[in-house]
C-alpha cells in the first residue's frame, strides 16, 4: 500500500493510498473550516452548513442526491468538528467518479434554498435540544467552553440557539465565499483508487477555483475554570480536564500512553480503583484528544450526588499516585492498546482517508504507520512519570459538574488537593 500526495497549482492538495485487495472505496474532501474559524456571530454556521450539504444544488434535488449514491449501493455523509468539516462517500471501485461528481457538486454549487434552510434550521434546533437533554454530552460542551472561554475553540460545535435561529442564506454563502477556497480542501481517498485518475478529476472539478484570504484561526489558549449547574436527576456528572500537548508536540503520545493507563480500558487505574474495587460509578474514563496547537486530556465519570465527592477526590489521588508509582507493565499495556487500535481502525478504507487527511491538515505528510509505531514505542516509563507529575501538580485544569452536585468539591478544593 503506498501513499500519494498531490497539491494542484491553486493548492488543492489530495492524497490517496491504494488498498489492492479491496473493491470499494472511501473519498472525501476535508475543509479546514470548523468550528474554532468561526466569528462569535457565526458560532454555529460550520455546522449549518454541513447539514446544508445534502439539501439541493443547481443540477440535484436533495432527493437526486440521495438517490445517485444509494442507486449504487454506496453511502454518503458529512460531520463538522472544531478543526474540519468533512464531506465523504462510500462507494464501489466503478463509481468513484460518481462519488466524486456528487461531493464536488454539494461544495461548489449549493443552492442553499430558502425553504431547505427552515427545515434544516428546525433540525438543528432539535438537534440543540436533544444535546441539553444528554447529561454526558453536554458537559462536554461546558467543559471545553470553561477550558478555552472567549474563544472559539471553546464555543459548542453546534452553536447557540439564538445564532442558529437567526442564520441566513447570505450568512451561508459567505461563510463558504471565505474558507471554501482551494487551499483549505483537502481530497482524501483510500482503497480502491488510482492517484492519477483522482488527481485528473480533481484538476477538471477544482482546479480552476480561485484561492481565498481566508484569517487564519488564532491560537488555542487553555485557561481552564469551573462549571457548575445543579439539577435533579439520577446521577451527578464529573468531567476533569488538563492542558496536554497538541498534534505538532511529540509529547503528545507520552499523553496518550499515560492516559490510557489512567482510565483507559477495564484494566486501568480508574476502572480499577473506582469501579471494580469500590463501586462508586458504572462509567468512568481518561482520554487524551489534541488538535493543531493545543490538546486536552479529560476525565469522565458518572455517580449519585452522595458519593460525587468521593470520586472526585480518589480520582485526585490516583492522579498523585499515577506521578510515583506507574509501572513499566502499565506502560507496556498502554502501548500495546495504542498500537493495536490504531491498526485496527485503519483495516477500513474510511478510518484511513480521514486519517490521511487530518495529517496533510497537520503536518503537510502523512507520516508512515511504522514511524508513528516508532514515536509510540520510543515513549519511556520515566517520560510518563514525568508527565503524570506535571499533571498532578501543575498543569492548568478545567471542572464540569451537572447534577445533583450541591456538596461536590470546588476546582479550588481540587488545585488544594493536587499540591497537599
Amino acid at each position: 500500500m503506498t501513499v500519494r500526495t498531490t497539491t494542484l497549482a491553486n493548492g488543492f492538495r489530495i492524497v490517496t493510498e491504494h488498498m489492492p485487495s479491496l473493491q470499494s472505496a472511501a473519498i472525501g474532501i476535508w475543509v479546514t473550516a470548523g468550528g474554532r474559524h468561526e466569528r462569535p456571530e457565526q458560532n454555529g454556521i460550520a455546522h449549518f452548513l454541513e447539514h446544508m450539504a445534502f439539501k439541493g444544488t443547481k443540477t440535484r434535488s436533495a432527493l437526486k442526491i440521495a438517490e445517485e449514491i444509494e442507486d449504487v449501493g454506496g453511502y454518503i455523509n458529512a460531520y463538522t468538528s472544531r478543526e474540519v468539516t468533512a464531506y465523504y462517500a462510500r462507494v464501489l471501485k466503478a463509481d468513484v467518479p460518481l462519488a466524486m461528481d456528487v461531493i464536488a457538486d454539494i461544495l461548489l454549487n449549493p443552492v442553499f434554498d430558502a425553504k431547505e434552510i427552515e427545515i434544516e434550521r428546525g433540525v438543528i434546533l432539535q438537534e440543540i435540544g436533544q444535546s441539553h437533554d444528554t447529561p454526558d454530552d453536554v458537559i462536554f460542551d461546558w467543559l471545553q467552553e470553561r477550558a478555552y472561554p472567549d474563544q472559539p475553540m471553546g464555543r459548542t460545535i453546534l452553536g447557540e440557539v439564538d445564532r442558529v435561529s437567526g442564520f441566513s442564506r447570505d450568512d451561508l454563502a459567505g461563510f463558504v465565499n471565505e474558507h471554501y477556497g482551494p487551499d483549505q480542501m483537502i481530497l482524501s481517498a483510500a482503497g480502491a483508487v488510482d492517484h492519477d485518475a483522482i488527481v485528473a478529476m480533481a484538476e477538471d472539478l477544482f482546479g480552476d477555483l480561485k484561492p481565498r484570504n481566508a484569517a487564519i484561526a488564532l491560537p488555542a489558549q487553555f485557561s481552564g475554570g469551573d462549571f457548575r449547574r445543579d439539577k435533579d436527576l439520577e446521577q451527578a456528572h464529573f468531567a476533569l480536564a488538563f492542558e496536554s500537548p497538541g498534534y505538532r508536540d511529540d509529547s503528545i503520545y507520552t499523553a496518550q500512553i499515560w492516559s490510557v493507563a489512567l482510565g483507559g480500558g477495564m484494566s486501568s487505574r480508574l476502572f480499577q480503583e473506582i469501579r471494580e474495587k469500590r463501586g462508586l460509578c458504572y462509567t468512568i474514563f481518561a482520554q487524551t484528544g489534541a488538535y493543531a496547537d493545543t490538546g486536552m486530556t479529560t476525565i469522565y465519570a458518572g455517580t449519585s450526588g452522595e458519593q460525587l465527592g468521593e470520586l472526585i477526590g480518589l480520582t485526585i489521588d490516583e492522579l498523585k499516585r499515577a506521578a510515583d508509582d506507574m509501572s513499566q507493565a502499565e506502560v507496556e499495556r498502554a502501548r500495546a492498546q495504542m498500537k493495536a487500535g490504531m491498526l485496527m481502525g485503519l483495516e477500513s478504507p474510511s478510518s484511513r482517508a480521514e486519517r490521511h487527511a487530518r495529517m496533510i491538515q497537520i503536518w503537510g505528510r502523512v507520516p508512515s504507520l511504522e514511524e508513528t509505531v516508532a514515536r509510540i514505542e520510543a515513549v519511556t516509563l520515566p517520560d510518563v512519570r514525568d508527565f503524570a507529575g506535571a499533571i498532578a501538580s501543575s498543569a492548568p485544569a478545567a471542572l464540569a459538574l451537572y447534577g445533583p452536585i450541591g456538596t461536590a468539591p470546588t476546582i479550588d478544593d481540587l488545585q488544594a488537593r493536587r499540591v497537599a
